[in-house]
C-alpha cells in the first residue's frame, strides 16, 4: 500500500461513517414530510358525502358551504350517468360542450354501459338531457378535489345544496369545475394562492356562521323573555320591586398579532380544524382562519 493511499484511508472511513449515520439517523428536515397541496385543500374544503336509498340521492354529510360568484357552470341531476364540466381560466367560466349531441353524445352513449347502467325509461332518458345553469349566489358543496400538478389544474366536483337554494323537488345538480393555472405555476403555488383563485368563483359561504349566530341570539332573546316574564310575575305577587339591572355587554373577542395558540383558543374557543405545516400552523374557524408562525399569530384572514 502506497503512502498516498494510506493517507486517504482516514478520509474515506470518515465519509463512509458520515453517510451511515445520516442514513440511520436522518435529520428532522429530511424526516419531515411536506404537506401536499392536495392535503392542504382538503383541510380548507371539507367534502360533502352523498348517499342513496329507495327515495333517491341525498346529502348524508354536509361539507364546507360554497357560494357561486359567477354564472356559466352547467350542471345536471346527480342521478344522471354523465357529469358536465366547466373550465375556469383567467377569471372566465367556459362551459364544456353538451354531451347529449355530436361526438360527445356518441362517446357518452358508448360509455354509459361501462360505468353506469344506461337509461332505458323515458323519465331516465329525459333526466340525461336535463341541464341547469348555476346562478350567482347558488350554494354548493365540494364532493371531490383532484390536484393535477403536471397539467396545472385543480378539479373540484360540486353538488347543489338544494335546501339552501330552496329547490323542490331536490335534484342535487352536479358539475365538475376545472381551475386552469398558468403553465408550470401550480408546482410552486402556495395553498393560499390556489384558494384565492378558487374563491373568485367558489367562495366559502358565511351562511353557516350567520345561522349559528342567529340561533345563539334567538336563544338569548328567548331566555331574556322567560326571565322578564318571571320578574313580572314576581312583581305582581310581591308588589313593586326594583327593576333588574341590565347586564353589561361582554367585550368582543379579539386577536392580536403575536398572541400564542393558547391565548387564541382562550379568546375564540377550540378551532374547527388545525393544519400543522412545520413552523406554520393554521387554525380554521367558521368565519376566519388564524395563521401562526413559530406558535405566534402572524396573520388573520
Amino acid at each position: 500500500m502506497s503512502n498516498k493511499f494510506r493517507d486517504l484511508v482516514p478520509g474515506i472511513l470518515l465519509l463512509a461513517a458520515t453517510i451511515f449515520v445520516v442514513a440511520i439517523f436522518p435529520t428532522p428536515l429530511s424526516n419531515a414530510q411536506a404537506v401536499s397541496l392536495q392535503e392542504q385543500l382538503a383541510a380548507q374544503y371539507k367534502l360533502a358525502k352523498m348517499g342513496s336509498d329507495s327515495s333517491g340521492w341525498s346529502i348524508v354529510e354536509e361539507g364546507t358551504l360554497l357560494s357561486i360568484q359567477k354564472g356559466g357552470i352547467k350542471g345536471s341531476p346527480y342521478k344522471t350517468s354523465f357529469t358536465r364540466s366547466a373550465t375556469f381560466q383567467d377569471g372566465t367560466v367556459h362551459a364544456a360542450a353538451d354531451p347529449a349531441s355530436g361526438k360527445a353524445g356518441d362517446i357518452k352513449n358508448k360509455l354509459c354501459g361501462v360505468f353506469k347502467k344506461c337509461p332505458t325509461t323515458p323519465d331516465a332518458v329525459n333526466d340525461e338531457s336535463t341541464t341547469k345553469l348555476f346562478a350567482k349566489g347558488d350554494k354548493v358543496y365540494a364532493t371531490k378535489i383532484d390536484v393535477g400538478v403536471d397539467k396545472d389544474t385543480v378539479t373540484m366536483a360540486i353538488v347543489a345544496c338544494d335546501t339552501c337554494n330552496k329547490t323542490d323537488p331536490p335534484t342535487y345538480n352536479k358539475a365538475n369545475v376545472v381551475f386552469v393555472f398558468p403553465k408550470g405555476t401550480l408546482a410552486t403555488a402556495s395553498a393560499g394562492q390556489v384558494e384565492d383563485t378558487i374563491g373568485t368563483l367558489l367562495s366559502i359561504s358565511t351562511d353557516d356562521a350567520k345561522q349559528a349566530d342567529n340561533g345563539q341570539q334567538g336563544g338569548d332573546q328567548q331566555q331574556g323573555g322567560d326571565q322578564g316574564g318571571g320578574q313580572q310575575g314576581g312583581q305582581q305577587q310581591g308588589g313593586q320591586q326594583p327593576a333588574a339591572q341590565e347586564q353589561p355587554q361582554a367585550e368582543p373577542a379579539s386577536i392580536d398579532k403575536g398572541m400564542t395558540t393558547d391565548q387564541v383558543q382562550a379568546a375564540m374557543g377550540k378551532p374547527d380544524k388545525i393544519v400543522n405545516l412545520g413552523t406554520k400552523t393554521i387554525y380554521y374557524y367558521k368565519d376566519m382562519k388564524v395563521i401562526f408562525l413559530n406558535s405566534k399569530v402572524s396573520d388573520v384572514q
